[in-house]
């Protein structure tokens, strides 16, 4: 078998599909994407489709190890997500030939579902505990919220008793048998988040995830070491190498992103080395079906998985739905909070690709919106 071409699609609301064709008819579809920066990874699929055309696409570890080392300049969110999109497609490929689920490609399923988590927002009380309450109506058993919005780097007690409140209100919503998780985003500098988090405790979040930027890892185990909460990351970190030091640091979560960290390939092993700390894995997935199917993937066959991200109705999915490109909508369903595990060969989803090829006739221009501060400096977003 070989591959014949590479095809990018820029599908709204702001996602990248790509779809790997062979010489056997065999297809495999992947999701190669940097939120805002879309065009640019589209750009270097195409560049990496020089080393995948005419190759054997079964030989997926021979084409990641290609595809990451086969240039001077390695690794970075552009190039990592363009492999991730390509390493999901190759294994797509893969469990298809063989008429087999990738998990099982993986060593095989640890359990029969994944729990699942929605995003709720985060600004203000009433709204959170109104999305936290449509999310539990629609079957989830967790949420998300971000901590605060726009927020200064060190917060004074207002600001730190309305991060309270904002939890405190969706805690009343859920009650004491389902979670949330509280998001930092990486707004907080690290002694705010020394100080912020602790507060938060007697409200039992599941985590806080990303309470510092990833630039500034090296403070991780400042906020670990006074932290009653599990801290988790890693939305921003694109292989083992950079989850190395997090979980040196002592997280409890690790976070890496199917379409961002590698694909399928290295999250296995960021996984692996997440066990190796006692971290348990979930996903930052907050991106398309195919994102989401290949973390399930990962999820079926990881035992130190935790629960796991998935965008359907989330806000930024203006113009599209993550169901849209799908043609059997089944399989992403999640009765009491969790998905049924697939059997269906490859990723397991059957994407409407005329659905995909109009939207792409469309395309986005999606961007992260600029925050300022009163001051007019700029504001972590």
């Amino acid at each position: 078998m070989k591959i014949t071409s590479v095809e990018t699609f820029l599908v709204p609301p702001r996602w990248l599909f790509c779809k790997i064709a062979t010489d056997e008819g065999i297809v495999g579809w992947g999701e190669p994407v940097v939120e805002g920066r879309a065009e640019t990874v589209r750009a270097a699929v195409g560049e990496l489709s020089d080393l995948l055309l005419g190759k054997d696409p079964l030989r997926v570890e021979d084409l990641w190890q290609l595809m990451t080392k086969a240039v001077f300049y390695r690794g970075g969110p552009v190039l990592s997500s363009a492999v991730a999109g390509l390493d999901q497609a190759l294994w797509d490929i893969l469990g298809k030939s063989l008429g087999a689920p990738v998990h099982q490609l993986l060593g095989g399923a640890v359990r029969d579902e994944v729990r699942v988590y929605g995003w709720i927002g985060g600004d203000e009380p009433s709204a959170v505990a109104e999305a936290a309450a449509e999310q539990v109506a629609s079957g989830l058993t967790a949420v998300k919220m971000n901590a605060a919005g726009r927020i200064g780097r060190l917060p004074g007690k207002h600001e730190v008793d309305g991060v309270v409140a904002r939890l405190a209100a969706v805690r009343d919503v859920l009650g004491d048998e389902r979670d949330v998780a509280v998001d930092f985003h990486g707004r907080f500098g690290v002694a705010a988040a020394r100080r912020v988090i602790p507060e938060l405790a007697p409200l039992h979040p599941l985590f806080v995830e990303e309470p510092v930027l990833p630039e500034y890892t090296h403070r991780l185990c400042d906020v670990v070491s006074v932290s009653p909460v599990p801290v988790a990351c890693g939305e921003r970190l694109y292989s083992r190498t950079d989850f190395l030091p997090a979980l040196q640091a002592g997280i409890a979560v690790a976070q890496p992103d199917l379409s961002h960290a590698g694909g399928i390939s290295e999250v296995r092993r960021i996984g692996a080395l997440a066990e190796t700390f006692d971290a348990l894995l979930a996903p930052h997935c907050p991106l398309g079906p195919l994102a989401l199917a290949a973390s399930l993937q990962v999820a079926f066959a990881t035992p130190n998985f935790l629960i796991q991200e998935q965008s359907i109705g989330i806000h930024y999915n203006t113009g599209a739905e993550l169901l849209d490109y799908v043609l059997d909508r089944a399989p992403f369903a999640f009765p009491g909070g969790a998905i049924r595990r697939w059997e269906a060969p490859g990723l397991g989803v059957d994407i409407d690709e005329n659905a995909v090829r109009e939207a792409d006739r469309a395309g986005h221009r999606w961007r992260p919106p600029v925050w300022r501060h009163d001051d007019g400096s700029f504001a972590e977003w």
